[in-house]
């Protein structure tokens, strides 16, 4: 008996450490390309070209964040980008929860066949010409709401809910219906609650997408300063920093030792714009673990 215990004792000191090393090797390799992001942004230019630049910097310079906060569009781009992301992560927050709650009922009579029309409009695409002609026809192109309306609904984000509120005991929607509970007393008091994780999931997301997008501020509102974007005005300023700088070699001759290359303004870029994102990430993850019936009773 004690040499089976010993046994056992050994196995689970042996899986812990093994465990442990694992996990630090995972945390290692996930910060490591972060960190050396940082690292580079802090770098000098034309140094930085060279390579070799691993944890830190090796000629220490600011002038990367000098040339990125001094864009002529920051400031509004900051703005824009803030108030799309809060208004477009609500927005589609709300109309897809609504979505997922009216087909995840059992008395819904057409929820599989609109269930099957969201997962085609996942796979079949109108193309960019069409998506372009129907946005300007509606009056989108041109204003802050183009940002916001086409997001609005998510075929992939409604049917990841949808699936999450299936999961949830009938018993509660019935106990409420017996006490005189109609559907949108439900589903504010009784679902939402009960939906926290998979609402602060797609909040990420959502929340990380609008952040991070560019290509309709340039293809809807490229002549609308007023409308552009952080990421907008940051990938003008990696273009017109790669068509400047020319080559490393060539900067050198010029004497410029110093001077900004494309590598660390886009790393500079990288850190500037992922901060709100990891700001916003530890308020979130702790809705991810969750449990699923908080406040319910079990079955």
């Amino acid at each position: 008996m004690n040499h089976k215990r010993v046994k056992s004792s050994m196995g689970s000191k042996i899986f812990t450490i093994l465990n442990s090393l694992f996990m630090i090797a995972f945390v290692i390799i996930t910060l490591y390309p972060v960190w050396n992001t940082v690292a580079v942004s802090f770098n000098e230019g034309i140094d930085a070209v060279r390579g070799g630049i691993y944890l830190w910097p090796r000629k220490f310079a600011i002038k990367n964040y000098q040339t990125v906060l001094a864009m002529e569009n920051l400031v509004t781009g900051a703005k824009i980008t803030v108030l799309r992301t809060v208004v477009g992560t609500a927005s589609a927050l709300i109309v897809n929860a609504l979505l997922a709650y009216v087909v995840s009922r059992k008395r819904f009579l057409f929820k599989t066949q609109l269930s099957l029309f969201w997962v085609v409009t996942m796979y079949v695409n109108g193309g960019l010409i069409p998506v372009f002609l129907l946005y300007r026809n509606l009056g989108l192109t041109g204003t802050f709401w183009v940002y916001v309306v086409p997001g609005m609904v998510s075929a992939w984000n409604m049917l990841v809910m949808r699936t999450y509120m299936l999961g949830l005991p009938d018993s509660l929607e019935e106990s409420a219906q017996l006490d005189g509970a109609g559907y949108m007393t439900i589903f504010f008091k009784i679902i939402s609650p009960l939906c926290k994780p998979v609402y602060a999931t797609v909040v990420l997301f959502v929340a990380v997408g609008q952040w991070n997008s560019w290509f309709d501020a340039m293809l809807y509102n490229r002549m609308k300063t007023e409308y552009t974007t952080l990421q907008y005005e940051l990938m003008k300023l990696l273009s017109s920093v790669m068509q400047q700088s020319g080559s490393a070699s060539a900067a050198s001759e010029r004497g410029a030792g110093a001077a900004i290359t494309p590598l660390t303004i886009r790393a500079a870029a990288t850190v500037v714009t992922m901060l709100p994102i990891i700001c916003l990430y530890p308020f979130l993850q702790r809705y991810f673990v969750t449990g699923l019936t908080i406040g319910g009773v079990k079955e």
